[in-house]
C-alpha cells in the first residue's frame, strides 16, 4: 500500500468501545496508518488486547466507557472524557466506531473544530425497533456527525435509513463492503466429507441473531434426518435462554461450544455456515464463513444479504421467518456432495473479488485523505 505514503506524519485519534472489535476488523487499517508514519492514539476501555494494539504502535488512552444502555450521567462524563482528550492530545483528524463514540466523539470534534471520520457499524436494537428511542438516536446522530468529514457505512440500507431521516447528507457518505475480511488469514479450507451435515452459528445467543428461528428450524429437520444433521452453536447466551440451551443440549438438538478464541477449527468443520438474524452492519461471520470456503444460509437483510449470491454461493431466506430458514436449510441438505462444495467456493470467489480487506483500508485512507 505504499501509495499512500503521502498521508503521514499526523496524529489521529481512535475512538471505540472495545478492544476486541478494534483489534480483530481494524487491526489492518491501524497498521498501515502507522506504517506511514502517522502517531495514532486509541481512546477505549482496557481489555486483554490493549497490550496487543500497543504492540501495533497504537498509545493507549484509557476510557471509562458502557457498551450498553443510556445513562444520561455516564453518558455526559464521557462527552467530558472525550473534551479533555480532544485538548491533550490534539490530533488532525479523530476516527470514530460504534453509537456512543460516533455520537459523543463527534459532538466533541464538532465544537473543537477537529475533522472527524465517523465509522456507523450498524444501527442498532435502538434504530431497528423504531418509536420514540429511534427518534431520540437520530437526533443524537444528527447533532453528533454533522459536521463529521465522511461517514462510513457498512451497508446501503443502513446509509439509506440515516438519509431518509435527514441525519446525513449523501455527499458525505462512503459504503464499505464492511471491515473486509482477510483472505489470507482466513483461507479457503478443504471442504469435509459428508455426513453428517454440520450447520455451524457463531454470534451471541440472542433473539435478534434469529436464534428462535433456526431451533424451530434444526428440530424440523432433526426428526427429518437424524443424526445426519448436526447444529453446531458457537458464542455466548443472553442469560434468558440459559434453561432453554440446557435442554437443547440435553436433547441432542443442538451441540454447545460457548465462546471460542479462535472459531476457524469451526469454520472448517462446518458444511454451511447460518445466520438468520434480524439486522447487521455487516456480519464478519458470514464474511469469515465464505473466505474459508463455506456456503452461507442468511436473511434477506442489508448487513447479511450482500455476503451471499442466492442460489449460488448459498441461499437466502426470510427475516423473522422459521418456515423459510427451514426450507432454505432442507434444500441445502439434498444437494450433492459436488453441489456444497461449489457453493463454498463461489462464496470465497466473492470474497476475494469484493471483500478483501487490503481494498476495504486503501478506500477508507482516500476518502479520509487526510494528507490532502
Amino acid at each position: 500500500m505504499s501509495e499512500f505514503r503521502h498521508i503521514s506524519n499526523k496524529k489521529i485519534l481512535v475512538l471505540a468501545n472495545y478492544d476486541i472489535g478494534l483489534y480483530k476488523f481494524r487491526k489492518a487499517l491501524l497498521e498501515e496508518l502507522i506504517r506511514s508514519g502517522n502517531e495514532v492514539y486509541i481512546s477505549l476501555p482496557y481489555g486483554d488486547l490493549v497490550p496487543e494494539l500497543e504492540k501495533l504502535g497504537c498509545k493507549f488512552v484509557d476510557t471509562v466507557l458502557e457498551r450498553r444502555g443510556m445513562n444520561p450521567l455516564k453518558d455526559m462524563h464521557l462527552y467530558r472524557q472525550y473534551r479533555k482528550m480532544l485538548k491533550s492530545v490534539k490530533p488532525d483528524l479523530v476516527i470514530t466506531y460504534t453509537i456512543k463514540p460516533n455520537i459523543y466523539g463527534g459532538f466533541a470534534c464538532r465544537l473543537a473544530k477537529i475533522p472527524c471520520a465517523v465509522n456507523i457499524t450498524g444501527l442498532g436494537s435502538a434504530v431497528e425497533g423504531g418509536g420514540l428511542l429511534q427518534k431520540l438516536v437520530f437526533a443524537m446522530y444528527r447533532t453528533g456527525i454533522q459536521k463529521a468529514e465522511t461517514v462510513f457505512f457498512e451497508n446501503e440500507g443502513n446509509r439509506d435509513v440515516l438519509l431518509h431521516a435527514g441525519v446525513v447528507k449523501k455527499e458525505k457518505t462512503c459504503v464499505l463492503h464492511g471491515a473486509g475480511i482477510d483472505t489470507d488469514e482466513y483461507a479457503c479450507a478443504p471442504y469435509p466429507m459428508e455426513e453428517p451435515l454440520r450447520f455451524l452459528f457463531v454470534g451471541r445467543i440472542m433473539q435478534e441473531k434469529g436464534v428462535d428461528e433456526l431451533f424451530a428450524a434444526v428440530h424440523r429437520l432433526k426428526a427429518e434426518y437424524g443424526d445426519r444433521v448436526v447444529c453446531e452453536m458457537v458464542g455466548m447466551f443472553e442469560e434468558s435462554y440459559q434453561v432453554r440451551i440446557e435442554k437443547l443440549v440435553k436433547d441432542g438438538v443442538i451441540r454447545f461450544h460457548g465462546y471460542q478464541q479462535n472459531v476457524k477449527l469451526f469454520y472448517a468443520n462446518a458444511h454451511c455456515v447460518v445466520l438468520p438474524s434480524w439486522h447487521e452492519g455487516m456480519s464478519n461471520v458470514l464474511l469469515e464463513g465464505a473466505a474459508t470456503g463455506r456456503p452461507l444460509i442468511t436473511s434477506d437483510v442489508h448487513g447479511c444479504m450482500e455476503a451471499v449470491e442466492d442460489g449460488i454461493s448459498g441461499y437466502l431466506c426470510h427475516v423473522k421467518d422459521a418456515e423459510s430458514l427451514y426450507q432454505a436449510m432442507k434444500r441445502f441438505c439434498e444437494l450433492s456432495y459436488e453441489e456444497r462444495k461449489n457453493m463454498g467456493l463461489a462464496g470465497r470467489k466473492r470474497m476475494e473479488e469484493l471483500f478483501d480487506k487490503k481494498q476495504v483500508v486503501k478506500e477508507t485512507i482516500i476518502r479520509i485523505n487526510i494528507g490532502k
